[in-house]
């Protein structure tokens, strides 16, 4: 993953450096500035070969299509009324607690409804999804894991039939696709065949890199695609020297099962790839500090969705 930190205005690993970093709105303005235009001079996203003029109020003018515009156009942060000071504090939680952060808790921390800040929330899930083009070449680990409550611990009368293992009634798979001392990219899929899972490591995945996975059968292309390496769980046999899915397995459980059940409780299947990318975010930098891995977010903010685009009923794919 190509990172750019950039702008480091010095180190912060608490709320109270951080408030010291960015004591008000003014400042936040002049830090995302110097993190979004060369030099800290504005660029307008209306025609970036204008020449730019400045107003007395802050805004900016672009000459060459008489349109204003601020730091804020262009980005995340586009036409929302929540100051910038608090989107900072929201993204310093979310990036800096392991478990992620409510949006009943960021409510309470930064002073908005609910409904706000869930929405903050997924506009900065959003951005979580800077996925790098760079294609996976080493070792890489496959797996899948299925999102969903145990028909166990449901009421009788919300119990699904025949819902053990891999079925898709009440659980929702995702695929992960790790890079040993690398990377993970996490896709949620319809199912688990082979049609599911074969696309999306042809997408990240060298041919020329060495593939271990579980002896399901959805990689059956896969192993006549790549050097293909399989570690039979169904037969108890977990390591086979160098052949094993102990890492990937290990990011389900410390970055995103823990998430779910201690944090989020329950995720939509429509929300879902968002909140996998936050936690591939978080996997993807856990070798930056706090104040490391907010410069590198800050720095790669620019993909917007809006409250329409979050809330409306997803489309059927066509048959």
């Amino acid at each position: 993953m190509k990172r750019t930190v950039g702008n480091n205005i010095g180190n912060f690993k608490s709320m109270a450096d951080f408030h010291a970093a960015f004591p008000d709105e003014k400042s936040c303005i002049k830090y995302l500035e110097r993190q979004l235009w060369p030099n800290g001079e504005p660029v307008s996203p209306y025609d970036p070969t204008s020449k730019v003029n400045r107003r007395g109020d802050g805004m900016y003018r672009c000459k060459n299509t008489g349109k204003n515009f601020n730091v804020r156009i262009g980005t995340m942060f586009e036409g929302s009324k929540a100051s910038l000071y608090q989107w900072f504090i929201a993204i310093f939680l979310v990036t800096s607690h392991k478990k992620g952060v409510s949006s009943m808790q960021l409510a309470k921390d930064i002073g908005v409804t609910q409904k706000t800040a869930w929405f903050m929330l997924q506009r900065i899930r959003e951005n979580f999804g800077m996925e790098s083009k760079d294609k996976f070449s080493g070792e890489v680990e496959l797996d899948e894991t299925f999102v969903g409550g145990k028909n166990k611990n449901r009421h009788r009368n919300k119990k699904v039939k025949n819902s053990q293992g891999r079925s898709f009634k009440d659980k929702t798979p995702v695929m992960g696709i790790l890079e040993r001392g690398g990377c993970v990219v996490c896709k949620v899929v319809k199912n688990t065949t082979y049609k599911q899972l074969t696309v999306p490591v042809l997408r990240k995945v060298k041919r020329t890199a060495k593939v271990y996975s579980d002896e399901w059968q959805g990689y059956k292309t896969i192993s006549k695609l790549y050097n293909h390496h399989i570690v039979d769980h169904g037969h108890g046999i977990y390591v086979d020297g160098g052949a094993y899915t102990n890492t990937i397995e290990a990011f389900w459980s410390n970055y995103c099962k823990r998430a779910i059940n201690g944090t989020y409780s329950w995720i939509s299947r429509k929300h879902m790839q968002r909140y996998f990318d936050e936690f591939s975010f978080r996997y993807n930098t856990n070798d930056m500090d706090e104040s490391e891995r907010f410069h590198y977010f800050t720095a790669n903010c620019r993909r917007r969705i809006t409250y329409n685009e979050v809330t409306s009923r997803p489309k059927k794919a066509a048959i």
